[in-house]
């Protein structure tokens, strides 16, 4: 351990990062990688000249990736499940089927309401973009509408259910850090989530009506094209939805997400050499390694289909780790407390309060590139201030998920942001305009934390009970440290 790092050396530290990370992708217009790789040396630097030894922040590294390593390996298997599917004819299924009842002037707000119930049933925004989501890119180039406002509207979709739904880790997560009932948590959410989901669905609708007036001729001959296409050359029937049906079937039940996944890989590749007449062998050994490669002769059919496997996950993979490396060291080094501290000192009232937990949430996830830690450190730091200012446990976990949950999807080097991109083939920053029930959400909790609605306060009783817990928790550690 080291001593205590100076306030000003922290954010030139923060600063420093950001400086790289612009230059890299504004300037440069390179790869972020190494800008995170040669952050981290400078934060360990600073690190190092305040008394803290290499070792230590070296296992600060390394708990940190290890921490990111579920997520990889989820990362990685969505690979090879996307070569199989479409090796399997399973993708082609899902957009020849949803491009008969999906028109361009209600695209948009479909996706955003599909992707909804989707994620709302499993529990998981990575699930949905997986799956549904990777056929709705398809039908939303056919139907000529940007791809961007096609990732936007899964992104919004999928943290819909990811933040409402019982069965989503983070959504257990904020009510276990803030001291909250996991049902209390929810039913306080639908305050802040519903206006932010209504308002996007609105507007998915607007953009999405605006969009189709003028090109409406062009997009049905393109539909009519590419389903012609992929008749050609696939075999296309209902029974090539069941590895998707079965996915979404096993993680609403409750199976874990690796082995659900791994479950769908192998359902892929038994559709692959029953219907569309691959062999294992080139399944096993480059398909799903290398993706799938198409070869219809179409253009566009074939740059919508070449891709997959396990190589094509690397550059997000290799991303989540370098963002680890600076992540570690800002942890064990203590800077992010160290900024939560003084900052603190400003929440004068009950708004400015709900700003700064909105903020640290969004700067945990910009520095610390983790959903998790966006949850589990701004819940630690401000728990206590919370019940002080006798405001319900539940306003924290709000808080929590609006700003720590939603946008992490949004910054290219989360672990979340890299794997959308990766599974949807649309770098972050380009959907992260179009995702507007992730923007809408913190600016709708920071309005309640303004003007106090649904802001609900702790009887004398509950804040008695609150205090006399807190106490004997304190104990409790204190006698175990002794």
């Amino acid at each position: 351990m080291g001593r205590r790092i100076p306030l000003w050396q922290v954010l030139i530290v923060i600063a420093f990062m950001v400086a790289s990370l612009m230059y890299t992708i504004v300037i440069a217009k390179g790869y972020m990688h190494c800008a995170l790789i040669f952050s981290g040396a400078f934060a360990a630097i600073v690190a190092v000249l305040n008394g803290y030894k290499w070792s230590y922040l070296e296992k600060g590294i390394i708990r940190n990736i290890n921490s990111s390593m579920q997520a990889l390996l989820i990362l990685l298997t969505v690979g090879m499940l996307i070569g199989t599917w479409i090796a399997g004819g399973v993708i082609q299924a899902m957009i020849y089927y949803g491009l008969m009842i999906l028109k361009p002037s209600i695209f948009l707000p479909a996706v955003c309401v599909i992707c909804s119930i989707v994620s709302l049933a499993t529990g998981s925004a990575w699930t949905t973009a997986g799956t549904v989501g990777i056929a709705f890119i398809g039908i939303g180039s056919a139907l000529n509408v940007p791809i961007a406002m096609t990732g936007g509207a899964i992104i919004s979709g999928a943290y819909f259910g990811d933040k409402m739904s019982p069965l989503s880790d983070t959504t257990n997560l904020a009510p276990a850090m803030a001291g909250a009932t996991l049902f209390d948590h929810v039913r306080h959410m639908v305050y802040t989530v519903a206006p932010s989901w209504i308002g996007a669905v609105i507007i998915y609708a607007f953009i999405g009506a605006k969009h189709s007036s003028g090109d409406a001729g062009a997009s049905m001959k393109s539909v009519v094209e590419l389903q012609t296409v992929l008749k050609e050359n696939f075999y296309i029937s209902p029974v090539l939805l069941i590895p998707a049906v079965c996915v979404i079937l096993l993680i609403v039940f409750k199976v874990p997400a690796m082995p659900g996944l791994y479950a769908g890989v192998w359902l892929g590749a038994i559709c692959a050499m029953i219907w569309q007449g691959d062999n294992f062998g080139n399944l096993l050994g480059n398909i799903m390694y290398s993706g799938y490669t198409s070869e219809t002769g179409n253009e566009f059919v074939d740059s919508l289909l070449t891709r997959g496997g396990l190589s094509a996950m690397f550059y997000s993979a290799v991303l989540v780790l370098c963002a680890m490396v600076i992540a570690g060291i800002l942890d064990v080094a203590d800077m992010l407390n160290i900024v939560c501290e003084k900052v603190l000192r400003f929440a004068k009232s009950r708004g400015s309060l709900v700003f700064i937990t909105l903020v640290t949430c969004i700067l945990c996830n910009i520095l610390c590139a983790d959903q998790y830690v966006s949850i589990v450190l701004p819940g630690r730091m401000y728990k206590e201030e919370f019940e002080n200012r006798h405001l319900k446990n539940k306003n924290l976990s709000r808080c929590l998920e609006d700003a720590g949950t939603v946008t992490s999807a949004l910054i290219p080097w989360t672990t979340c942001g890299a794997y959308m991109s990766s599974t949807l083939g649309i770098s972050a920053a380009v959907y992260a305009p179009y995702a507007f029930m992730n923007l809408i959400n913190p600016f709708v909790s920071l309005f309640y934390g303004i003007t106090g609605i649904t802001m609900e306060r702790m009887s004398d009783e509950e804040y008695e009970e609150c205090m006399r817990r807190r106490e004997a928790e304190k104990k409790a550690l204190a006698d175990k440290l002794a």
